[in-house]
């Protein structure tokens, strides 16, 4: 007697091969029936005989496609109807949305070897993908996921491609974005908006890739259409062309990321263990932080990049080619030789969003680039690249963009439909629901008028291809931040839920490790600002919390932060407010005192006594920074944590024998020992005067130091275990994207029995505050929202 039966997959299953997956699983088995996409996933139908149809339903998640990601399989027996075909029919658009859209993923290893053979007739094409590989959520206009509904839809398939497309047998069976040289889309070079060597330029050659890898050769800047945006693209191995970029794009000294043709191309600069390589090698492609050879080799032929690339950083961001155009970039076998290792940063003027639109591409990065490598696909929205390091064997995500988002983090509790808009520096948002949430890719700092206009286009994307409908808003509880004036302004009546920055740090921390939050964790917070209850400017908090609210057990003890943004810019101004509230004179033999110019210095010594535009701050990012101009490492900083990471990179050429920590003192907030712990820093100065005035190098300073956070954190952990009986740490914030301390903290934790939470799938700065944003503001589905 025949069965049918009809079932639901969920998941990412749109425009990864499923479909073409189902039918030759149908056809093996002799089963009948069809299957369509839907908002609600994949919906296929079989019949054909009881044991059939079990091994067909029995099959689906254990050998499904590469890049699907199946979260449930829903079964429904139905009325046998008879027919011996299997069918794909036409998606359908009813309904509400409950598939999920794939990352955009690296070419594959079929595609490439089509890109270098001669004889294949998408030979050098600089967009050949397949079901396996290609753009997908940079594409994405709506769902369900077929080509109509992506910005491939402007593209007529050629009849070559019209039969692989087809074609069950074919890899390219409904891969949407299938496209080749006769029906595009098409590259072109663009020259002569900046002059070269004095002259305007124009394309002599009839390949753009040829005439772009000889302009990168002569030193030439190129703006790169990639696939969430352009880059800026030079030779990493000239330092003209990476000193021009940085002085063009005002980079001071922040780190560019440089691309490899190969993980061996890199593997003598840098220590490359299987961890970092599988990231590196993998289908997302990110950049992978990796920590410079302190003794790199240069064997012969080896690309060495220039200095100007990392200046002072102890890593080395490095990403390897993931679209087809990179590849031919880089060159393929047997292709002139031209540059090994590229530059590639993101394409924009410092502050603003990556620019995705072509015409806006000629006007705002006129003044950065030389040419233009373009082309005709449309980019629907913008998706930088991912950035991740190993911690521990580890990754330990920075930025999470391309090759993660929009893939969902999945929720202990069940949520309402919300919103949550994240911070104003580094600003993801997230869109929750039921069990789901998902974050935006990187948006950027929201102190610029463009990044708004993107964050608005970004959080209407993102709701089209989930189906979310948030019924309320979630940001921090900072008065002056652009993103909670965004959510009030578009909160079209809708409640707008206020939550304090360092909880939500916390919160995301245990949302990202399954946690229900039925029982209080000990939340170490450490960053650079965040708006306190009392009005002081937090960074260095030790939190009992869950998601219901959260009491401040111990933080770093108040100091003045003289001029707030400039204290920041200028670490020496936070060295110098230091030095005063321990009591530290402020001796010419300082490094700190020297760095700043006797007149400033007069204007804030009457500042820090008159106590004028000075904030308290307990931040702990504001002290790694005053330690490091106090140490002489660094004194002026160019990019956010500048002085932070340079810190960290004096202290990891520390002899480790030497090492011995200095220590915090801790103080109880009130007189009768009540309140919160204070941790104050005053001792920790004192000996690193001692030490610098006795001839200790800066590197064995900043070893000291971290050993002294590292110590004042397990020393505040114990009390809150043997006060409140908690045993699970979690390690948050933006300082606890430094390897050293956070592997520090938390080996120290583990061996004294706690259990230590540490950021893998979200960022633990900023990047992943929206997560806990939404945890805190809307994880139970009956709790009535209120303003605040």
């Amino acid at each position: 007697m025949p069965r049918r039966r009809r079932v639901t997959v969920r998941g990412v299953v749109q425009g990864v091969g499923f479909r073409p997956y189902l039918y030759g699983l149908a056809t093996e088995l002799a089963l009948a029936g069809h299957v369509t996409n839907t908002p609600e996933g994949v919906v296929v139908e079989v019949e054909g005989t009881p044991s059939a149809v079990d091994r067909f339903c029995d099959r689906i998640a254990a050998q499904a496609p590469p890049l699907a990601r199946v979260e449930s399989v829903h079964h429904q027996d139905l009325p046998a109807t008879g027919g011996g075909a299997f069918t794909i029919l036409a998606s359908r658009a009813d309904g509400p949305v409950r598939t999920l859209v794939s990352p955009d993923m690296a070419t594959c290893a079929d595609c490439l070897d089509e890109l270098a053979d001669s004889a294949d007739r998408r030979y050098r094409h600089p967009f050949v993908n397949c079901t396996h590989c290609g753009p997908r959520f940079t594409i994405v206009t709506g769902v369900p996921y077929d080509r109509a509904h992506t910005t491939m839809a402007g593209f007529a398939m050629c009849p070559d491609c019209a039969r692989e497309y087809a074609d069950p047998a074919d890899r390219r069976f409904h891969a949407q974005p299938v496209a080749c040289p006769a029906c595009g889309p098409s590259l072109r070079l663009l020259v002569g908006r900046q002059p070269l060597d004095g002259r305007p330029q124009s394309v002599a050659g009839a390949d753009p890739v040829t005439e772009a890898r000889t302009l990168l050769a002569r030193g030439a800047i190129l703006a790169v259409k990639g696939l969430g945006g352009y880059h800026l693209a030079c030779d990493a191995s000239d330092p003209a062309a990476v000193a021009l970029l940085r002085r063009r794009k005002a980079r001071g000294d922040k780190p560019f990321a440089v691309m490899a043709r190969s993980a061996d191309d890199i593997e003598h600069l840098v220590r490359l263990g299987p961890e970092e390589r599988s990231l590196l090698e993998g289908g997302t492609r990110p950049v992978v932080l990796l920590r410079r050879r302190t003794d790199p080799s240069y064997p012969a032929g080896a690309p060495r990049p220039a200095e100007a690339v990392a200046p002072g950083s102890p890593d080395l961001g490095v990403m390897l080619p993931y679209t087809p155009l990179h590849h031919l970039l880089l060159g393929l076998p047997g292709d002139a030789e031209g540059p090994r290792l590229l530059v590639m940063t993101s394409g924009n003027v410092a502050g603003e969003p990556i620019v995705t639109d072509d015409a806006e591409a000629l006007e705002r990065l006129a003044p950065l680039a030389d040419a233009w490598l373009t082309h005709d696909r449309p980019i629907q929205v913008p998706c930088d690249d991912s950035v991740v390091r190993v911690s521990d064997g580890k990754p330990l995500m920075i930025r999470r963009a391309r090759g993660y988002a929009p893939l969902p983090v999945p929720l202990p509790l069940s949520v309402r439909p919300a919103l949550a808009v994240g911070g104003d520096l580094k600003n993801a948002f997230c869109l929750g629901e039921d069990r789901r949430a998902w974050l935006s890719a990187h948006i950027g700092d929201m102190d610029d008028l463009g990044t708004q206009r993107a964050f608005g286009r970004a959080t209407a994307q993102l709701e089209s291809v989930t189906g979310v409908r948030p019924s309320m808003l979630v940001a921090d509880r900072h008065p002056g931040y652009r993103s909670a004036r965004w959510a009030d302004r578009n909160a079209a009546g809708r409640p707008v839920v206020r939550v304090q920055h360092h909880h939500a740090h916390v919160a995301a921390a245990m949302a990202e490790h399954g946690l229900e939050g039925t029982r209080p964790v000990i939340g170490v917070a450490f960053d650079g600002t965040g708006h306190g209850d009392d009005g002081a400017v937090w960074g260095g908090e030790i939190l009992l919390a869950d998601y219901d609210g959260f009491t401040r057990f111990g933080h770093l003890r108040y100091v003045p932060l003289p001029g707030g943004d400039a204290a920041v810019r200028r670490p020496y101004r936070m060295a110098l407010a230091h030095l005063r509230a321990a009591g530290i004179g402020w001796s010419d033999d300082l490094a700190c005192v020297a760095a700043c110019p006797p007149d400033e210095r007069r204007v804030l010594e009457r500042q820090l006594e008159r106590d004028l535009n000075c904030v308290p701050t307990s931040s702990m990012g504001r002290l790694f920074d005053a330690v490091s101009s106090l140490a002489g490492v660094c004194h002026r900083a160019g990019y956010e944590a500048q002085a932070a990471v340079e810190l960290e990179a004096a202290a990891l050429n520390a002899p480790v024998e030497d090492v011995t920590a200095y220590a915090f003192a801790l103080r109880a907030s009130e007189p009768d020992g009540g309140g919160a712990v204070r941790a104050d820093p005053a001792p920790v100065l004192a000996a690193i005067v001692g030490d610098l005035r006795a001839g200790t190098e800066p590197a064995l300073v900043a070893a000291r130091f971290h050993r002294a956070v590292t110590g004042l954190v397990h020393r505040i952990c114990v009390r809150a275990r043997e006060r409140h009986g908690l045993d699970t740490v979690a390690l948050t914030g933006g300082v606890f994207a430094n390897t050293l301390l956070s592997s520090a903290c938390a080996t120290a934790l583990r061996e004294d029995g706690f259990t230590v939470l540490r950021h893998h799938l979200v960022p633990p700065g900023d990047g992943g505050l929206a997560l806990g944003q939404l945890m805190v503001a809307a994880r139970d589905t009956a709790r009535t929202a209120t303003t605040g």
